[in-house]
């Protein structure tokens, strides 16, 4: 069987193909021009790397930092504000967007109610009730919320990123193995091996992306896909 037609090679094709297709209403280095606020800053935005990072590092820190901005009373400046907590932190700007957009006009009322009621209940435990009461206190209880929600979807996130490391190291591996047995030469050349986990970033796969893609390399990249 060609290995083009092997089904491992078939789902990571597949793979690569879906997860450009989400990324695609995302920003990205080579086209972060054509959003609206984040197009003044494009220029800036082209010249950090760490902005379009998928290491370990960028994601938890955008996994934490934009999950807690995503629910705060903010709506309307979310993505003024993630672009510069994303160069603060060093951050991953795809992602730090992404998060933002859970929360839009058709979902605003319902996060908000939510994340109200649990600022209040934290705030009860507290001994801070009385300071939940009125306009200014409803406020106080949706930042409140908004902080404890975020930091507790974010773990959540955490996990999740971490299990999808874990998985994208076995396909991979699986892949390479299967390269390996069958001499296939990515593009037609051969390429130098690539080792399976960078020592400096044990929860996340070094694959590089295949060329022209922002798409993380974590679940994208081929065994012999040049950097």
């Amino acid at each position: 069987m060609p290995v083009r037609s092997h089904p491992l090679h078939r789902r990571w094709l597949a793979r690569r193909k879906r997860l450009r297709r989400w990324l695609r209403p995302l920003p990205r280095r080579a086209n972060v021009a054509r959003y609206p606020v984040l197009k003044w800053f494009a220029e800036a935005a082209r010249r950090r790397p760490y902005l379009w990072s998928f290491k370990r590092g960028p994601v938890m820190r955008t996994l934490y930092a934009g999950s807690v901005l995503a629910l705060l009373p903010v709506q309307g400046l979310q993505v003024s504000l993630g672009l510069a907590l994303a160069i603060l932190l060093r951050g991953n700007l795809t992602l730090m967007v992404a998060l933002q957009l859970v929360v839009n006009p058709l979902t605003m009322a319902p996060v908000y109610y939510v994340t109200y009621q649990l600022g209040r209940k934290v705030m009860t435990l507290l001994g801070a009730g009385a300071a939940a009461e009125g306009l200014q206190g409803g406020v106080y209880a949706l930042v409140v919320g908004g902080v404890v929600g975020g930091l507790a979807v974010a773990l959540l996130l955490d996990l999740a990123w971490r299990a999808v490391a874990w998985e994208a190291r076995h396909f991979r591996a699986q892949l390479a193995a299967l390269h390996l047995d069958m001499g296939y030469r990515h593009g037609g050349h051969e390429a130098p091996p690539l080792p399976l986990v960078d020592a400096d970033h044990a929860c996340e796969p070094v694959v590089p992306a295949a060329a022209g893609s922002d798409a993380p390399p974590a679940l994208t990249g081929s065994p012999h896909d040049k950097a």
